[in-house]
């Protein structure tokens, strides 16, 4: 059977940067395997396929994979998936739309433009600490980084989740950000099976001026080396930026990814910050459509 489909690059204003995604609109009949299999054909760092929603209210149900595995809920999926529906629907005017995602239903709103748009989505759970990186060296090496290239400006490694978790490991600058590679000798030893697979790495120090923070992220068992933008990775990012103790009120950053792989990506967070305590996020940023097509399946 032919099963329609779009690719998309997110994060971004230009086709050929960002991150890409693969979106298929008529997954009816598709088991979770043969969905599974269909990832893995597209071999990008996630598929959607999109279901009629169970709830009229929302938009569509959607299920998002990587070439590895299932996940619950993942940002540039949902903006991406986001952009393309409201293409689809036709209008210029922006709009809210709500996808149900395993992780929950989330509200986006969406901006369409000419071959593609702009999203953003509010978190679809406060971040939460999952606890310290329990050994520093040991992910280091599996970072193929040193001890003295972990930490700085007040952060600490540890792990935080909102929808998906990671471990947060900030490095001294960009120098040290540009060595890191997956030493999969050493990552298993590191990261064990019951540890967030994804390894979110930042800095200060950015390579385009405006921006707040410079980010890599590497998740070697979701089939994903390098991601060159993680969304859900910057919905969690909210938990340690808050942990900072900002005043109140809202808290913009832009976190530049993806340039060590040649495909720069802009991700945009804003923290809202009520009586001391963050009490909500959200994450957005561009998307552009790249093709159509169908799949046999």
């Amino acid at each position: 059977m032919r099963r329609r489909f779009f690719t998309l690059d997110v994060f971004t204003t230009q086709r050929f940067a960002g991150n890409p995604l693969a979106v298929v609109l008529e997954p009816e009949g598709l088991d979770t395997p043969a969905m599974q299999a269909i990832a893995s054909e597209f071999n990008l760092p996630e598929t959607v396929f999109v279901f009629p929603p169970d709830d009229p209210k929302h938009r569509a149900r959607v299920r998002i994979f990587t070439p590895g595995r299932e996940l619950p809920f993942a940002g540039h999926p949902t903006v991406g998936t986001a952009v393309l529906l409201a293409h689809l629907d036709g209008g210029e005017a922006a709009r809210d739309i709500v996808l149900a995602e395993q992780v929950g239903p989330v509200a986006c709103t969406v901006s369409p433009g000419r071959g593609g748009g702009h999203a953003r989505f509010g978190i679809p759970k406060l971040p939460e600490r999952l606890g310290p990186v329990p050994d520093v060296g040991k992910l280091a090496a599996a970072l193929s980084l040193a001890s003295g290239d972990i930490g700085g400006d007040g952060f600490v490694p540890e792990r935080w989740n909102a929808g998906n978790g990671f471990s947060f490991v900030p490095v001294k600058g960009l120098d040290a950000i540009a060595r890191a590679r997956p030493d999969m000798g050493r990552w298993a030893e590191a990261l064990g099976p019951n540890d967030p697979p994804g390894v979110f790495l930042f800095c200060r120090e950015v390579a385009e001026q405006g921006h707040a923070f410079h980010a890599r992220m590497f998740a070697p068992a979701l089939g994903v080396v390098e991601d060159p933008a993680t969304g859900s990775a910057v919905a969690a990012f909210a938990g340690p930026l808050a942990a900072g103790k900002p005043g109140d009120g809202q808290h913009a950053h832009t976190i530049e990814q993806g340039y060590e792989m040649g495909r720069p990506s802009l991700i945009n967070l804003t923290l809202t910050i009520r009586g001391g305590a963050l009490t909500g996020a959200t994450v957005g940023g561009d998307a552009v459509l790249v093709s159509e097509g169908s799949i046999e399946a």
